[in-house]
C-alpha cells in the first residue's frame, strides 16, 4: 500500500489507519491475544498507522502486536503511533508520555497529541500539558505533536500555531460529532479549516468518517467524501474483525467492488460511558423512548426496544453515541 507523508514531519502513513480503541474494554473487549492478531494481521496487510490513547487502556495490545517488530527510533519498517492525553499540566502530561513509553515498551513515541481539545479556554488552561509535549519533541523522545479536536475552530485555531505539527480532527459528510464553539458545525466548515490545517503545513488525519459506525450503511461514500478533502493524510477507522481490515484495503487499493454494501443487521447502538456527559439530549431524541439514565447518570440503550433509527447520534453533542 502506498503511504502518505504526514504534513511536514518525516512520518510516512497508509491512506487509512487502526484507531485501536476498538478492541478494548469500552468497545468489543478481546483479550490481549485476540487483539494483538488483529493489529499485525492489519500490519501485514499494509496499514502502518495505529491510533490509542492513555484512557483507551490499549497500550497492552500494542506492546504484544509489535513484540517482534524492531520498533527503535531509526527502524526503517517501523509501524508509526500515535498516543492521546487529556491531561492539562506539565506534570501529568510527563507522566502519560512516560507512560505510554513504559507500557509499550517503546523508545521514542512517533506522534503525541493533546487529547480532544474544545474550544476557548481550553487551549489555554492546557498550555502546560503542551510545553511537556514540546520539551519531549525537544529531546527527541516525540517526533511530532499535535491535538486531536472535534471542533472547527480548535482547528482553525491551530493552523496558526507553528508548534504543531499534525492535528486529529472530527470529519464526516453527514456532520456527525462536529462542534462550532458550543454549538454543531457544518462539514463544509471543518473542510475549510483542515484546508487551512494543511496549508500552513499540518499533518492531518481524520477520525469519525463513520460518524461513531452511524454511517457505515454508506461505506464508500463516507470514505470517498473525507479522502477527497484537501489535505487529508489519512483515514483513522475503528476496527474490530478481519473482514474490516480487508475491506478498508481494498478500498485504498481501490479494488473494492463499486456496489459493496455491508451488512450492518447486527450492529447495535451503543454509548460510550467515557465519553457521555449526560446532557440528555438523546433521550429526548429518541422516538422510541429506547435511552435512559443508568445509575450513573449516563445515558444507556435498551437494546430490546432500540430501532436502530440512528436518530439520536446527531444531537450529541460530545461524539459519545456509537454503532457497532
Amino acid at each position: 500500500m502506498k503511504k502518505n507523508r504526514l504534513g511536514n514531519t518525516d512520518l510516512y502513513v497508509s491512506p487509512v489507519s487502526f484507531g485501536v480503541l476498538t478492541v478494548g474494554n469500552t468497545q468489543l473487549n478481546l483479550t490481549v491475544d485476540e487483539g494483538a492478531k488483529l493489529i499485525k494481521y492489519a500490519f501485514s496487510k499494509g496499514i502502518n498507522f495505529f491510533d490509542t490513547a492513555q484512557y483507551y487502556e490499549t497500550y497492552p495490545y500494542l506492546k504484544e502486536a509489535f513484540k517482534d517488530i524492531d520498533m527503535s527510533a531509526d527502524a526503517p519498517e517501523r509501524p508509526v503511533i500515535c498516543t492521546k492525553s487529556l491531561d492539562l499540566s506539565y506534570e501529568e502530561m510527563e507522566y502519560a508520555v512516560k507512560e505510554a513509553l513504559r507500557e509499550m515498551d517503546l523508545e521514542i513515541i512517533d506522534i503525541f497529541l493533546l487529547h480532544e481539545v474544545r474550544q476557548d479556554p481550553d487551549w489555554d488552561m492546557r498550555q502546560g500539558a503542551w510545553q511537556c509535549l514540546k520539551d519531549y519533541k525537544e529531546k527527541g523522545i516525540i517526533k511530532a505533536i499535535g491535538i486531536s479536536t472535534h471542533h472547527i475552530d480548535v482547528t482553525e485555531k491551530i493552523a496558526s500555531i507553528p508548534e504543531c505539527d499534525v492535528v486529529f480532527p472530527l470529519i464526516n459528510f453527514a456532520g456527525l460529532g462536529i462542534r462550532k464553539g458550543s454549538g454543531h458545525g457544518t462539514p463544509e466548515e471543518m473542510a475549510a479549516a483542515i484546508e487551512k490545517c494543511a496549508d500552513a503545513g499540518k499533518g492531518v488525519f481524520a477520525m469519525k468518517a463513520f460518524g461513531g459506525g452511524n454511517l457505515t450503511g454508506q461505506y464508500q461514500k463516507a470514505l470517498e467524501y473525507v479522502s477527497s478533502l484537501k489535505g487529508i493524510d489519512s483515514i483513522m477507522v475503528g476496527i474490530g474483525k478481519k473482514e474490516e481490515i480487508d475491506r478498508l484495503v481494498s478500498f485504498a487499493e481501490g479494488t473494492l467492488p463499486c456496489d459493496y454494501q455491508p451488512d450492518i443487521s447486527s450492529k447495535k447502538i451503543h454509548i460510550d460511558p467515557g465519553d457521555c456527559e449526560g446532557c440528555g439530549s438523546c433521550i429526548t431524541r429518541c422516538p422510541n423512548k429506547a435511552i435512559g439514565w443508568n445509575e450513573n447518570g449516563i445515558a444507556q440503550v435498551n437494546h430490546q426496544i432500540c430501532l436502530t433509527c440512528g436518530y439520536c447520534a446527531p444531537v450529541c453533542p460530545v461524539r459519545a453515541i456509537i454503532m457497532y
